[in-house]
Parts: structure tokens; C-alpha cells; sequence
């Protein structure tokens, strides 16, 4: 393949990253996973005044939880719908964070820009693992403290992603939750950190409606489950919405008509060599 062939490659899958993204409401879908986000946070070696870089950053969730914790915040998405959402939760808020357009493989920055750099649940959906990896710690400060929060394939939301692979062509990308398995994200990031701690943790998804209706939802707030959607036909639609609403039941703890589910996910916390 051409130098220009695969960089026309590139571009497409990009392109069409970018707008399986910003498809869908991630400001209204993030809502619900406010709480357990702000338990990641509190979680990390973060003290007031420190320089932040949220990568995949979205509609401003994680950014917001650490502006209102002091930390100095910078966000970052290729979804640029989002950060004008962002922008505004920020505003109204009183906070001053830039929110900036910045791809996870390419972040527009300098060297050692960031005290801290993380990413909650967002660039591990990046095509390219091994350019996340180094650019995370790129634009990190030598000891400085890279996180990262991943699902992991075993857990509810992996299997959730294998219902969906069933109906859909491949990407031809890596498994995004291999950056849940702990084996895989030492061997990405050992040659880049002085040290590395993982540990698993539940993300509690829990919506005031049914399983069904929680189907419903993702369908017409999450990108990626709207494009699979959009990508079949009439009756694998149906089949596909009858898997998810079974996998939802099948997990559901809650008794009183809503839903409650633990997703397991893997909380990555890294030092940044010197």
C-alpha cells in the first residue's frame, strides 16, 4: 500500500470516528454516570492546583468534576459538538477550563505540558493504541500521574460491545477494551512509566426506566450504539434489540421497574519516568 493510500485510509476512519461521535446526545447519555465518574476521580493522587489534560473529554464530565475540585483543566475531544456543550456546563458553572479540539493519537501539545493526564472511558476507542500510549505520556511532566478508566472485555459493557460485533462488519481496529486487560496495558505503557497500578473496579449504569427502555436509550444517545443500528437492516435491529434488552434483564439488580447494572472497569494509574 502507497504512503498516499494508507494516509487516504487514515483520514476515512477518522472521519468516520469522528462522526459515529458526535451522533446521538453525549451531554444528556453521560448524565447518568455522573456519580461513579466523580468516585474515579476522588480516587487519584490529584492535588488542588494541578495542571489537567482530559483526553476524550466528551461533553465536559470528568473536566468538570476536577475544575470543581481546583484542579487547572484543559479538555480535548474529536468530537467538536460536544465541547461547545462543554464550553456551556463550564460557563454556567462558573469554571474556567479550555475545551479544545485534540485527537488521543495527535494531542496538540508540547512536550511535558501536564501534571496530570487522563482519560475516562474515552481514548480507548482510539484506532491506534500504541500512538494513545505514547502520546498520553508525551504531554505528560516527567513524574507526573497518567489514569486511565477502561472497560474491560469480561465485564457487562464488553459483553454488551459482543452483542453489537455480532451484527456488524469488523473495523479492522484492535478491541478497544483490551485496554481493560492488564497484561496488555503494562506491555503498552512499560517502556514509558517509572510505575503502573491497576486495579478493577464496578461502574454502576442505573437509569430511572426499564431494561428496554434502557436499549432505547443508548440507542438515541450514544453514537456508537446508534451507528451499529443504523448500519442493519430491519430485522437484525429487532434482534439486536432483543439481545441487549435480555443482557440488560439478565444483569438488572434493581426490583422496581428501573435499572441498575455493574460494568466492570479497570483504573489505570501511572508515573510518568523521569
Amino acid at each position: 500500500m502507497s504512503v498516499l493510500a494508507k494516509q487516504t485510509g487514515l483520514d476515512e476512519l477518522k472521519t468516520r470516528l469522528r462522526n459515529t461521535w458526535m451522533t446521538g446526545d453525549y451531554g444528556r447519555f453521560s448524565r447518568y454516570m455522573e456519580r461513579d465518574a466523580e468516585a474515579f476521580y476522588r480516587r487519584l493522587p490529584i492535588k488542588p492546583g494541578a495542571q489537567l489534560l482530559d483526553v476524550g473529554c466528551g461533553a465536559g464530565q470528568l473536566s468538570l468534576i476536577a475544575a470543581r475540585a481546583g484542579a487547572r483543566v484543559t479538555g480535548c475531544d474529536i468530537a467538536i459538538n460536544w465541547l461547545a456543550q462543554a464550553r456551556r456546563s463550564a460557563a454556567a458553572e462558573g469554571l474556567t477550563i479550555v475545551f479544545e479540539e485534540g485527537d488521543a493519537e495527535a494531542l496538540p501539545y508540547e512536550n511535558a505540558t501536564f501534571d496530570v493526564v487522563v482519560s475516562l472511558i474515552a481514548a480507548m476507542f482510539a484506532p491506534h493504541p500504541e500512538l494513545v500510549a505514547a502520546e498520553l505520556t508525551r504531554v505528560c511532566r516527567p513524574g507526573g500521574i497518567i489514569a486511565m478508566a477502561n472497560w474491560t472485555g469480561p465485564g457487562f459493557v464488553g459483553q454488551m460491545f459482543k452483542a453489537i460485533a455480532k451484527h456488524i462488519a469488523p473495523s479492522g481496529m484492535q478491541s478497544p477494551v483490551l485496554w481493560g486487560d492488564e497484561t496488555t496495558v503494562r506491555e503498552r505503557l512499560r517502556s514509558r512509566v517509572a510505575s503502573l497500578e491497576c486495579s478493577r473496579h464496578l461502574y454502576e449504569l442505573s437509569y430511572p426506566f426499564s431494561p428496554a427502555d434502557v436499549v432505547e436509550f443508548f440507542r438515541a444517545n450514544y453514537g456508537p450504539m446508534t451507528r451499529a443500528f443504523a448500519s442493519i437492516g430491519e430485522e437484525a435491529q429487532q434482534q439486536l434489540r432483543d439481545e441487549l434488552t435480555d443482557l440488560w434483564s439478565s444483569h438488572n439488580r434493581a426490583t422496581d421497574g428501573t435499572t441498575r447494572v455493574d460494568a466492570e472497569y479497570l483504573q489505570v494509574v501511572a508515573l510518568r519516568d523521569q
